[in-house]
């Protein structure tokens, strides 16, 4: 489906300027209304990702890696206020002087705000409202800089970006997680969903690990557990969990999975996530995970493992153990994680 908001913007008066690139940040796989062979897209969710580029569209994961001169840029706002602003920041420094800059969001994700925002600092084009939304424009140029990203501290030693998830603090089910784990633990382990490092770094503090993989999707989340875990034991993977496959099989996966699309709480992801699970680990491996305890994983666990037991949490989270995976294909429509938030 098409964007009703911006394939309205971009007509008569407002067209793309030609010829010029064209540079979209925060985007979904579908960017129709824009012109394929001049656009760069800097999406760095793994999934996301993977489509637009098949679709044929140049896309890198980072702002840093848009480089060169742009005569427009389209702004996607994530639900994050804070990263809004960096992305419409970057938009404002890579564009050429004057040269336009849409912004298009849902009332759920902060359009409103943003256009308070963008009005106090610079002139702003009428806004186009539709589908929930609203579209508008400014002119690039300096003024902006205060509003790019900067490290975030969650905990000592540790840093995050706004926009990855728990981005401010430890998650609370990571931290009943890690203190759930035992004092050795297998050699060969993975976690799946690893965000930015977190849980790994209190992994690598067991006795007996040898090899830790951390498998990300979100690529801003991923580039903070560089930063984070420094351990030479350390593997990192951009990719999605789900679909991810390992060149020998673990020994033990540690987890944290997302359970949203969007806003809507959708257990399924989890259960993609524990069916991958099941599927990399050795006939003798283990898994522990935690999960808010409103969601219904025993059943999936018990499918895909022939020990289960819930090892403790409290009113909100519930901790799991299992062993020895059930050999069996997993489903090759596995859905993709979306972002927690």
């Amino acid at each position: 489906m098409t964007n009703p908001r911006l394939a309205l913007a971009l007509t008569g008066a407002d067209a793309l300027p030609a010829p010029g690139r064209v540079l979209v940040i925060g985007a979904g796989p579908d960017l129709s209304d824009l012109p394929k062979e001049r656009t760069v897209v800097v999406q760095g969710f793994r999934p996301d990702n993977d489509a637009l580029a098949a679709q044929g569209w140049t896309v890198v994961p980072e702002i840093a890696a848009a480089t060169g001169d742009f005569a427009a840029a389209v702004v996607l706002l994530p639900r994050s206020r804070v990263a809004a602003r960096s992305a419409v920041a970057e938009a404002a420094r890579l564009v050429a002087a004057g040269g336009p800059v849409w912004v298009d969001g849902q009332k759920t994700d902060g359009i409103d705000p943003m256009l308070k925002d963008l009005r106090a600092r610079t002139a702003v084009s009428a806004p186009i409202a539709k589908a929930h939304g609203k579209i508008f424009r400014f002119r690039a140029g300096a003024g902006f800089d205060d509003w790019r990203a900067v490290d975030l501290s969650p905990a000592p030693g540790f840093v995050t970006r706004a926009g990855v998830f728990s981005a401010e603090k430890v998650d609370l089910g990571s931290t009943l997680l890690a203190e759930a784990l035992p004092e050795r633990m297998p050699a060969r382990v993975a976690d799946l969903g690893a965000g930015w490092g977190w849980l790994a770094a209190q992994v690598l503090t067991r006795q007996g690990v040898a090899e830790l993989h951390l498998v990300e999707a979100d690529h801003a989340a991923l580039a903070c557990a560089r930063r984070n875990v420094t351990d030479p034991r350390a593997r990192f993977h951009w990719a999605d969990a789900t679909r991810f496959r390992p060149e020998a099989r673990f020994d033990a996966v540690v987890m944290n999975p997302p359970f949203h699309a969007g806003r809507a709480a959708d257990p399924a992801l989890g259960a993609a996530f524990i069916g991958a699970a099941a599927g990399m680990l050795a006939p003798a491996g283990r898994l522990w995970m935690v999960a808010n305890r409103h969601l219904p994983y025993e059943a999936v666990l018990a499918r895909h493992f022939r020990e289960v037991a819930e090892i403790g949490g409290d009113g909100a989270f519930k901790l799991f153990a299992a062993a020895r995976p059930v050999a069996r294909a997993q489903a090759a429509a596995a859905p993709p994680p979306r972002r927690r938030r």
